[in-house]
């Protein structure tokens, strides 16, 4: 198939799940690390198309949880200098793949990239909600040793 560049929070089961799936659909994937990247606000947007500003985030980060951020607010350019000083707010994955830049892991990605997906949350993270009982623990930090670079 293709190859794939998948930009992820090291540590994060939910990219492990969407990885896992890219790979069963026969792509190749290069696996990095979202959060140390360098990115420019160029790039980054590139990542977001048409999307409304408010679908650039990633809802379970704890800013946007508590309500501290609203992405709902922000314009543009106040959205990506938001997510160059703190790179957890990204939506996550960012992929690449035939020249093609896409954000998240919906419907339309799995389309894209004939992914074989069972229903249910693409996106969410399986640490929120029922899987809580089972996994009562955030995802490491991003300061950890699972953080690193990919």
């Amino acid at each position: 198939m293709s190859s794939v560049i998948f930009y992820e929070k090291p540590g994060c089961t939910g990219n492990a799940r969407q990885k896992a799936l890219l790979r069963e659909a026969g792509h190749e994937v290069e696996a990095r690390n979202l959060l140390v990247h360098p990115w420019t606000a160029g790039a980054l947007r590139s990542f977001f198309g048409g999307r409304p500003v408010a679908e650039w985030f990633n809802t379970s980060a704890p800013r946007i949880k508590s309500g501290e951020v609203s992405p709902q607010t922000l314009d543009e350019a106040a959205a990506l200098a938001l997510m160059l000083a703190e790179p957890l707010l990204i939506r996550r994955p960012l992929i690449e793949c035939d020249g093609r830049r896409e954000c998240g892991f919906d419907a339309a990605i799995e389309r894209w990239l004939a992914v074989a997906q069972p229903a249910g949350d693409r996106e969410g993270c399986p640490r929120n909600g029922a899987h809580a009982a089972h996994e009562p623990h955030a995802c490491p930090s991003p300061a950890s040793p699972a953080a690193g670079a990919a």
